[in-house]
């Protein structure tokens, strides 16, 4: 969309950028300009700020900026051509076509999408007469009300071709219809029909609410079981979500979106509370919808039915994302019950057991994990060997290198959890180190140690809580590659003296304060996905109890390869020249890789055996 400068500034002067914040954010005025808690991340003190003079919002908790189709593009999940044309309406100003055949291709559109309304009214008044009541007793079986009902626009088609004769009374040109793909033709007799017959319609509508297609139903026996338009110049299936418009918004206030296998899953869903199901229509995601899903939330989840069919569905997905992914786009899934739907869960089961299924959603990775280990047998030497080249093969897969590289290191230490380490240590699960020397090179273990003190670090960040009792440790704690990451040892000084200072500091405040003293950019490095992917326990959302636990293990594993770093090259330089000041120094070292060992053991409260990160 070119839309000139002249335009946009007049679409801007046309909408009180306080107006359009305040629908969405309870604003107060401060001096010349509103303030108030910002709607993209979760605060307790206003960091939002509006300035209507200057025609811009900006936050200085996130960094949100922009006017006000940034702001618009934002809060409901839009494109920058559609957050214009939904201002531009509101304001009572024309959207100007850049070109004589993008104004034609815009009208003839237009008309299509008229005839389309029209044709969908039509659907939505036959299932309410006679013609309609047994498509009205499926759907009302099926557990839908009259407001959802009415809500998704449901019709009926009957048979034969009435609405082929309401809409060539309405004024409507055949040929128009045919293009809208409302009538088919019969190839024998050249004579065209009504493409739906006999069955509950489905409007499809895309992200804006405009209805492009339809699906159908059939009512009783009779092949295909749903039918979908054909496409066309508005209609493209692989482009397409289904309830997209009625899940823009809830997406963009609750961070998540559910994909599911099909129109009334979505309906279900949508009744039941959970408004923010969408899916695809009738085929596998392709990577336009998936594009569209990281449009609107960063991780969209993914439910498919516990059956086969659904387990290869999810496969296929996996399959689709990998090469896709960037950094904080991925996706979660969800497997249901054998035998259940979301649409039957929610009937037997209940609205809490979906909320409780959708809430313990898996990460990508763990699919992929689970999807290898299933289908290939790591029973033998050479199975395993097999194994491991196919999960470096799925890890190549992924475009991005950062991404790529994080998954081959996690992919490569399940392989080593599983295959290389043996049995647990007694009395409780063993220590989980890296794989061992050949399956990481020299730069994965920089990657591993690095992420490993950047978790303990954001852990600290997120959970000041966990200093206490941990600040000797805390003091210890050397960062590897020093001195390139002298600032992250500075950052470890500070979050010290601010907790000895102010004990009772919370995780935003204290935040705040290091942004303050200078951190900023170091913190953008260590709170983000990478580092709490590497590193779960440091996640805000972890509870502290195990974020405690588990950074005291993650601590241990760290001092504990210093410590055999630190001997192995006391043990190279011995062997290079045996003197009686080498042999000294190899002694020295030996003594303090012990009390090392000793004091990882007892940070981390128990014995554990001694692991090698390379």
């Amino acid at each position: 969309m070119a839309l000139s400068p002249q335009f946009l500034d007049e679409l801007r002067g046309r909408l009180g950028l306080v107006e359009v914040i305040s629908r969405r954010v309870k604003l107060q005025r401060k001096g010349r300009e509103h303030a108030g808690l910002c709607p993209f991340h979760s605060e307790k003190t206003p960091s939002f700020w509006v300035n209507e003079e200057k025609g811009f919002f900006h936050c200085f908790g996130c960094g949100a900026h922009g006017d006000v189709i940034g702001f618009v593009m934002r809060s409901e999940s839009l494109s920058f051509p559609e957050a214009v044309e939904r201002l531009a309406a509101e304001a009572g100003l024309a959207v100007p076509q850049s070109s004589p055949q993008e104004r034609a291709r815009a009208e003839k559109a237009k008309t299509l999408a008229t005839a389309l309304e029209s044709a969908c009214a039509f659907y939505e008044t036959q299932l309410q007469g006679g013609a309609g009541r047994e498509a009205l007793d499926y759907l009302r079986r099926r557990g839908l009300d009259d407001v959802t009902i009415a809500r998704f626009r449901l019709g009926f088609a009957s048979q034969g071709n009435a609405l082929k004769a309401h809409l060539l009374r309405e004024g409507y040109d055949e040929a128009l219809l045919l293009e809208a793909g409302l009538l088919g033709r019969n190839a024998e007799r050249q004579e065209t029909y009504d493409y739906f017959r006999g069955r509950v319609i489905f409007p499809i509508a895309d992200g804006r609410g405009r209805i492009v297609a339809f699906g159908g139903r059939v009512l009783g026996e009779g092949t295909p079981k749903y039918l979908n338009s054909r496409e066309g110049e508005l209609f493209h299936k692989g482009r397409m979500l289904y309830g997209l418009a009625h899940a823009r918004r809830g997406a963009a206030e609750e961070g998540r979106l559910v994909v599911v296998e099909g129109y009334m899953d979505v309906i279900a869903l949508h009744q039941a509370g959970f408004g923010i199901a969408v899916a695809p229509l009738g085929t596998a995601l392709t990577e336009a919808q998936l594009g569209e899903l990281w449009r609107l939330v960063d991780e969209p989840i993914l439910c498919f039915d516990g059956d086969a069919a659904g387990q290869r569905a999810a496969a296929r997905a996996a399959e689709r994302a990998l090469p896709l992914l960037k950094p904080g786009k991925s996706l979660r899934f969800v497997t249901l019950p054998a035998g259940e739907d979301p649409d039957t869960l929610i009937q037997r089961q209940g609205v809490a057991a979906m909320r409780e299924i959708l809430e313990g959603a898996r990460p990508l990775i763990d699919l992929v994990w689970e999807l290898e280990v299933a289908a290939h047998p790591a029973d033998t030497p050479e199975r395993r060997a097999r194994f491991e080249e196919r999960i470096a093969a799925v890890a190549k897969r992924i475009q991005d290198p950062k991404i790529r590289d994080s998954y081959a290191w996690d992919l490569r230490q399940r392989y080593w959890q599983r295959f290389r380490r043996g049995a647990k240590a007694k009395g409780r699960a063993a220590a989980p180190p890296g794989p061992p020397a050949g399956l990481l090179g020299p730069r994965d273990v920089e990657i591993l140690e690095l992420r490993c003190y950047q978790g303990l670090l954001a852990a600290l960040i997120n959970h000041p809580a966990l200093l206490d009792g941990l600040e000797e440790a805390v003091a210890s704690l050397v960062p590897p590659l020093v001195p390139a990451n002298r600032d992250l040892d500075n950052l470890r000084q500070a979050i010290l003296k601010t907790w000895a200072a102010q004990p009772d500091i919370d995780s935003g405040a204290l935040e705040n304060h290091l942004k303050g003293l200078g951190f900023r950019g170091v913190l953008d490095r260590i709170l983000v996905k990478e580092v709490y992917v590497a590193a779960p326990f440091a996640h805000p959302a972890r509870a502290i109890e195990a974020a405690a636990e588990e950074w005291r293990h993650s601590y241990a594993l760290l001092l504990q390869r210093g410590a055999r770093l630190d001997q192995d090259e006391a043990e190279r330089e011995l062997a290079e020249d045996v003197t009686e000041e080498s042999l000294t120094r190899f002694d020295a070292r030996r003594r303090q890789r012990a009390s090392d060992l000793e004091r990882a053991r007892i940070i981390d409260r128990e014995e554990t055996p001694d692991s090698k990160l390379g």
